[in-house]
């Protein structure tokens, strides 16, 4: 199956104001998103009839990925453009790459660090909101001292995108909270970060698979989280991923606090699924549909 890594590189590759108006935040319950690593494979094989089957089955709203300059999903922005409006879909975020890891001796076109302002101008041309930082391999990470520099560079790189209407946001895995001289990575790229440039976007899953308590994180953080992945997790010892409502995970509890994290969109995913990924979904939709919107 797919990794994530490869599928980025082929597909592709205020809280004071808050308490004042709590309504600046509040998410819109009509979009219900997936992100679509979830049918990565579908994807990969034939878009057009992907988006279709997911827009069937009751999604609005998709995170995509970019595959380098001129292309979502391997697909022309002009095409994928007019396959989502076909299929009444929104795509208000994408995911991207930071780009220091080098791919067959090469950096990796289209990613922060190499051709940013290119994907900017794409993301514009497609109407997104959201450009996120998806994943930094085992290369990008090291010590406390590279995580500043990585900030560094999202604060540079979300300056660039800010000219273009579009928010920045980093995407959590769980290696970002394995303590390093007593201090997380998560906690050095937030304090590293201007919080009005760099928003996050929260995956709750890796959040719990990482030992952490995402409400506490947003009670820290009020406003940061404009973007999260619902993602649910097994009962089982192995924590592996599962359909959202069917794990352990009590997202009716932390959906009453989408207001202070300062959520605008959610998108479900599930990295692994037991059997074909559209009856995931559907059980996933369904889930929300009847207790979290």
């Amino acid at each position: 199956m797919t990794s994530r890594r490869s599928f980025i590189k082929t597909s592709a590759v205020l809280s004071a104001g808050m308490l004042a108006a709590p309504r600046l935040f509040a998410y819109d319950k009509t979009h219900i998103g997936l992100q679509l690593y979830t049918v990565r494979d579908h994807m990969a094989k034939d878009p057009a009839a992907t988006l279709a089957k997911v827009a069937q089955i009751g999604y609005n709203s998709v995170e995509g990925t970019y595959s380098g300059p001129g292309t979502f999903h391997n697909v022309k922005t002009k095409d994928f453009a007019a396959m989502l409006k076909q299929n009444g879909l929104l795509m208000p975020s994408c995911h991207y790459r930071l780009g220091e890891e080098l791919i067959n001796g090469q950096h990796q076109n289209g990613t922060i660090l190499n051709g940013w302002q290119r994907a900017v101008d794409d993301a514009a041309e497609l109407g997104l909101k959201y450009m996120v930082c998806a994943y930094l391999s085992e290369s990008e990470r090291g010590s406390l001292e590279h995580y500043k520099r990585v900030a560094d560079d999202f604060n540079k790189a979300a300056e660039v995108s800010k000219k273009a209407g579009i928010q920045f946001c980093y995407h959590n895995h769980n290696f970002e909270f394995v303590q390093e001289d007593g201090k997380y990575p998560y906690e050095t790229l937030l304090a590293n970060t201007d919080k009005k440039l760099v928003k996050m976007e929260m995956d709750i899953y890796w959040v719990k698979k990482a030992k952490q308590d995402p409400i506490a994180l947003i009670n820290q953080h009020p406003g940061r989280f404009p973007l999260w992945h619902v993602k649910d997790m097994n009962n089982k010892p192995d924590e592996m991923f599962t359909e959202v409502g069917n794990g352990i995970i009590n997202f009716k509890q932390i959906f009453k606090h989408a207001n202070k994290a300062g959520l605008k969109e959610f998108f479900v995913e599930q990295d692994v699924c037991p059997g074909d990924p559209y009856d995931s979904i559907a059980k996933s939709i369904s889930y929300i549909k009847k207790n979290l919107v």
